[in-house]
Protein backbone atom coordinates (compact mmCIF):
# COMPACT_ATOMS: atom_id res chain seq x y z
CA UNK A 1 0.00 0.00 0.00
CA UNK A 2 0.80 3.60 -0.62
CA UNK A 3 1.92 5.87 2.46
CA UNK A 4 -0.28 8.62 1.32
CA UNK A 5 -3.29 6.41 1.75
CA UNK A 6 -5.24 6.15 4.86
CA UNK A 7 -8.06 3.51 5.14
CA UNK A 8 -11.12 4.38 7.78
CA UNK A 9 -10.85 3.26 10.74
CA UNK A 10 -13.30 0.42 11.41
CA UNK A 11 -16.49 0.60 12.75
CA UNK A 12 -17.92 -1.31 15.48
CA UNK A 13 -21.53 -2.67 15.33
CA UNK A 14 -23.85 -4.31 17.44
CA UNK A 15 -24.14 -8.33 16.63
CA UNK A 16 -28.13 -8.81 16.18
CA UNK A 17 -29.36 -11.97 16.93
CA UNK A 18 -32.93 -12.73 15.35
CA UNK A 19 -34.99 -15.67 16.31
CA UNK A 20 -37.77 -17.20 14.87
CA UNK A 21 -40.73 -16.80 16.68
CA UNK A 22 -42.65 -20.14 17.48
CA UNK A 23 -46.30 -20.24 15.49
CA UNK A 24 -48.92 -20.78 17.90
CA UNK A 25 -51.90 -23.51 16.93
CA UNK A 26 -54.04 -20.78 16.01
CA UNK A 27 -52.23 -19.49 12.89
CA UNK A 28 -51.48 -22.88 11.33
CA UNK A 29 -53.85 -23.92 9.01
CA UNK A 30 -54.26 -27.45 8.07
CA UNK A 31 -53.15 -28.94 4.62
CA UNK A 32 -55.98 -30.20 2.74
CA UNK A 33 -56.73 -33.84 2.39
CA UNK A 34 -55.05 -35.63 -1.00
CA UNK A 35 -57.57 -37.16 -2.91
CA UNK A 36 -55.38 -39.90 -3.72
CA UNK A 37 -54.15 -41.55 -0.95
CA UNK A 38 -50.47 -44.00 -1.32
CA UNK A 39 -50.78 -47.52 -0.79
CA UNK A 40 -48.74 -47.88 2.02
CA UNK A 41 -48.20 -45.38 4.58
CA UNK A 42 -44.40 -44.56 5.42
CA UNK A 43 -42.90 -44.78 8.43
CA UNK A 44 -42.40 -41.37 10.45
CA UNK A 45 -39.16 -40.67 12.25
CA UNK A 46 -39.06 -38.45 15.84
CA UNK A 47 -35.52 -37.00 16.83
CA UNK A 48 -35.55 -34.97 19.95
CA UNK A 49 -33.08 -32.09 19.80
CA UNK A 50 -30.37 -30.77 22.42
CA UNK A 51 -32.76 -28.18 23.12
CA UNK A 52 -35.41 -29.87 23.96
CA UNK A 53 -37.19 -29.43 20.10
CA UNK A 54 -38.93 -32.69 18.54
CA UNK A 55 -38.51 -33.51 14.80
CA UNK A 56 -40.72 -35.37 13.16
CA UNK A 57 -40.37 -36.49 9.38
CA UNK A 58 -40.28 -39.46 7.45
CA UNK A 59 -36.88 -41.49 7.20
CA UNK A 60 -34.87 -41.72 3.67
CA UNK A 61 -33.53 -44.54 3.30
CA UNK A 62 -29.76 -44.74 2.19
CA UNK A 63 -28.86 -44.31 -0.98
CA UNK A 64 -27.32 -47.73 -2.87
CA UNK A 65 -24.76 -47.48 -5.20
CA UNK A 66 -25.63 -49.43 -8.59
CA UNK A 67 -24.09 -52.68 -8.96
CA UNK A 68 -21.30 -52.43 -11.19
CA UNK A 69 -21.79 -54.64 -14.30
CA UNK A 70 -19.27 -56.81 -15.80
CA UNK A 71 -17.29 -56.09 -18.73
CA UNK A 72 -17.50 -57.64 -22.19
CA UNK A 73 -15.04 -59.77 -22.66
CA UNK A 74 -14.31 -57.93 -26.09
CA UNK A 75 -14.73 -54.31 -26.36
CA UNK A 76 -16.79 -52.29 -28.40
CA UNK A 77 -14.74 -50.86 -30.20
CA UNK A 78 -13.42 -53.97 -32.00
CA UNK A 79 -16.99 -55.17 -32.30
CA UNK A 80 -17.47 -52.44 -34.05
CA UNK A 81 -14.23 -52.64 -35.84
CA UNK A 82 -15.28 -56.48 -36.76
CA UNK A 83 -18.70 -55.55 -37.96
CA UNK A 84 -17.14 -52.96 -40.11
CA UNK A 85 -15.01 -54.95 -42.06
CA UNK A 86 -17.47 -57.59 -42.25
CA UNK A 87 -19.68 -55.00 -43.84
CA UNK A 88 -17.12 -53.87 -46.20
CA UNK A 89 -15.57 -57.13 -47.43
CA UNK A 90 -19.56 -57.90 -48.36
CA UNK A 91 -19.15 -54.71 -49.97
CA UNK A 92 -17.01 -55.25 -51.57
CA UNK A 93 -17.90 -58.65 -53.13
CA UNK A 94 -21.40 -57.62 -54.03
CA UNK A 95 -19.32 -54.53 -56.36
CA UNK A 96 -17.00 -57.81 -57.89
CA UNK A 97 -19.84 -59.80 -58.57
CA UNK A 98 -21.74 -56.30 -59.91
CA UNK A 99 -18.69 -55.09 -62.23
CA UNK A 100 -18.47 -59.09 -63.41
CA UNK A 101 -22.55 -59.35 -64.15
CA UNK A 102 -21.75 -55.89 -66.16
CA UNK A 103 -19.13 -57.38 -68.39
CA UNK A 104 -20.59 -60.19 -68.80
CA UNK A 105 -23.45 -58.38 -70.04
CA UNK A 106 -21.53 -56.51 -71.94
CA UNK A 107 -20.13 -59.01 -74.20
CA UNK A 108 -23.09 -60.91 -74.80
CA UNK A 109 -24.61 -58.03 -76.51
CA UNK A 110 -21.38 -56.89 -78.48
CA UNK A 111 -21.68 -60.82 -79.98
CA UNK A 112 -25.12 -60.69 -80.48
CA UNK A 113 -24.08 -57.10 -82.40
CA UNK A 114 -21.29 -59.17 -84.42
CA UNK A 115 -23.57 -62.14 -85.30
CA UNK A 116 -26.35 -59.65 -86.16
CA UNK A 117 -23.64 -58.05 -88.63
CA UNK A 118 -22.66 -61.00 -90.06
CA UNK A 119 -25.85 -62.80 -90.50
CA UNK A 120 -27.28 -59.26 -92.15
CA UNK A 121 -23.98 -58.86 -94.27
CA UNK A 122 -24.48 -62.57 -95.53
CA UNK A 123 -27.95 -61.94 -96.67
CA UNK A 124 -27.04 -58.18 -98.47
CA UNK A 125 -23.93 -60.43 -100.14
CA UNK A 126 -26.27 -62.32 -101.34
CA UNK A 127 -28.40 -60.13 -102.41
CA UNK A 128 -25.69 -58.29 -104.65
CA UNK A 129 -24.07 -61.52 -105.50
CA UNK A 130 -26.08 -64.43 -105.65
CA UNK A 131 -27.77 -66.04 -108.98
CA UNK A 132 -30.54 -63.56 -109.75
CA UNK A 133 -33.70 -65.17 -110.86
CA UNK A 134 -35.35 -64.63 -114.19
CA UNK A 135 -37.93 -62.29 -113.52
CA UNK A 136 -40.19 -62.67 -116.57
CA UNK A 137 -38.89 -60.11 -118.96
CA UNK A 138 -38.65 -59.86 -122.25
CA UNK A 139 -35.31 -60.81 -123.46
CA UNK A 140 -34.28 -59.38 -126.82
CA UNK A 141 -31.14 -61.01 -128.48
CA UNK A 142 -29.41 -57.76 -130.66
CA UNK A 143 -25.44 -58.74 -131.57
CA UNK A 144 -24.94 -61.00 -128.55
CA UNK A 145 -26.26 -58.07 -126.05
CA UNK A 146 -29.74 -58.61 -123.93
CA UNK A 147 -32.24 -55.94 -123.12
CA UNK A 148 -33.69 -57.51 -119.92
CA UNK A 149 -36.33 -54.61 -118.44
CA UNK A 150 -34.86 -51.88 -120.47
CA UNK A 151 -30.93 -52.67 -118.96
CA UNK A 152 -27.95 -53.82 -121.42
CA UNK A 153 -26.34 -56.86 -120.28
CA UNK A 154 -23.52 -58.62 -121.86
Amino acid sequence: MNPEQHLPAPTLRAVETHRPAPTTPATVVPAPLAPIQPGTVPTVASIVLPDGRIVTGYTVSAMQPEPLTDKPAVSRAAVNVALGGVGFLAVCGGLLLLTTFIAALAALIQQLVILAAVIFGGFIAVQVFGRRPDRGGTTVNIRKAVFKRNHFHR
